[in-house]
């Protein structure tokens, strides 16, 4: 077998599991506090959200073939590779992408082992800035846009990761207020039930808007990868198996539940009620629709966060625990470089070793680390069964309450623990 079709090969696999990481990671994004409202059971929950996030991955591939145009000079304005890259077979571009999907594909990894929601495409576009510097200099990355739309690491990345929190903050806290303002001295029990079905229709719409926006950027790189080495050749549309992969990858994903993530979107930021959940699902469709409409590329993730600490600032005598809040903003601070770090080590390390070998040898350390994150997980396992847990302890004599380590900032609490939350 040719070594460019080896190295394809790896590259098309790698990118159904950024995928399917993408999928976990922002499952908690459109169901968390559906979940810790007790609108939906944990399970069907995540089903539904994986049900619309399989439709939506086949409503829009209009442009899927240029997102990562947006951050890094590998390709053309039609999609199609830099003809500098072709060069025995495209090795040297799969090289640069299998790279940036590692970088990726770790650091949602890391931020899901400590239930830290971050920006999964945040993730990947960092792990390609990185693998492009090693590969083609600082030259490589577009920086700013061209002044006609916001582009480059800029519009894309910083100046979301700033605007969307921060928009969501606002529109959420003031959705709340409204709503308790208006249905003060309405039956609690009448409230509780309307706003729960209020809550499933619009997390059911972020749920089909993540399914359109995210599942692109895997059909984009894997077309890309078969272009690069001569596979395919069409740049106005996406092979049809890389459709059903791709939508089948994000939706397993989905389906599996991201249940770290979920605890501490929905237990660890406020204690919310239906009307608080309500208000911040409402918020997050409202705020990503409207960026969709004009053509500003929000985080998911920023926002849903956004939304839920909005609800809590919005209720008079809600606790909103900002410390909490705090580690989440270093997470995503830090998403760009970290990702972007691993993607120029995996390309230095894959390109130096050159051909099938170093391909594997990449591959093998992402495995290695991937199941290494997963038993780490298992020690203090979060599932189906105890995300709802109550996320303070109760009180305890302190020679019942035993020792943890501080990877436990993100599991379940019990009545018998102090783990800490992050």
């Amino acid at each position: 077998m040719d070594t460019s079709v080896v190295i394809l090969i790896l590259v098309v696999v790698t990118a159904l599991a950024f995928d399917f990481t993408n999928g976990f990671h922002d499952t908690g994004n459109a169901m968390a506090t559906s979940i810790a409202t007790g609108a939906l059971k944990p399970k069907i929950a995540v089903a539904l959200s994986a049900l619309l996030n399989l439709v939506g991955a086949f409503l829009s591939v209009e442009v899927a073939l240029t997102v990562t145009n947006a951050v890094v000079n590998i390709q053309n304005k039609d999609g199609t590779p830099k003809e500098a890259l072709l060069v025995d077979g495209g090795e040297h571009l799969l090289f640069i992408v299998l790279a940036g999907l590692v970088g990726g594909i770790v650091w949602n990894l890391f931020t899901w082992l400590y239930g830290l929601p971050s920006s999964s495409s945040h993730a990947l576009m960092g792990g390609l800035v990185g693998a492009t510097i090693a590969g083609l200099g600082v030259s490589g990355v577009k920086w700013n846009g061209d002044g006609s739309k916001l582009d480059g690491v800029v519009g894309k990345v910083l100046l979301p990761a700033l605007i969307s929190p921060a928009i969501a903050i606002v529109v959420a806290a003031i959705g709340t207020w409204l709503i308790f303002k208006i249905t003060a001295g309405v039956a609690q029990r009448f409230l509780n039930r309307g706003f729960r079905w209020g809550q499933i229709g619009s997390a059911s719409l972020v749920s089909l808007a993540h399914g359109t926006n995210d599942a692109q950027k895997t059909m984009g790189v894997i077309t890309l990868a078969l272009i690069a080495g001569g596979h395919w050749s069409d740049t106005e549309a996406i092979p049809l198996w890389v459709k059903l992969s791709a939508a089948a990858a994000i939706a397993l994903g989905t389906y599996l539940g991201g249940w770290r993530i979920i605890r501490t979107l929905g237990k660890g930021l406020i204690e919310i009620s239906p009307a608080q959940g309500m208000a911040a699902e409402s918020s997050s469709a409202a705020v990503i629709l409207t960026s969709s409409h004009l053509g500003f590329a929000l985080s998911t993730t920023h926002v849903a966060t956004g939304s839920i600490l909005g609800s809590g600032v919005g209720r008079p005598g809600a606790q909103v625990r900002w410390h909490i809040a705090g580690r989440m903003l270093a997470a995503w601070a830090i998403t760009l470089p970290s990702a972007g770090l691993v993607g120029a080590l995996m390309y230095w390390l894959g390109n130096g070793i050159g051909g099938v070998a170093g391909a594997i040898i990449v591959f093998a350390i992402l495995l290695g680390v991937a199941v290494w994150m997963w038993r780490r997980s298992r020690l203090t396992a979060v599932g189906a069964h105890n995300v709802n847990d109550d996320w303070e302890p109760s009180v305890a004599p302190p020679e019942a309450l035993p020792h943890h380590h501080a990877a436990a900032a993100t599991t379940t609490t019990t009545t018998t623990t102090t783990e800490e939350k992050p």
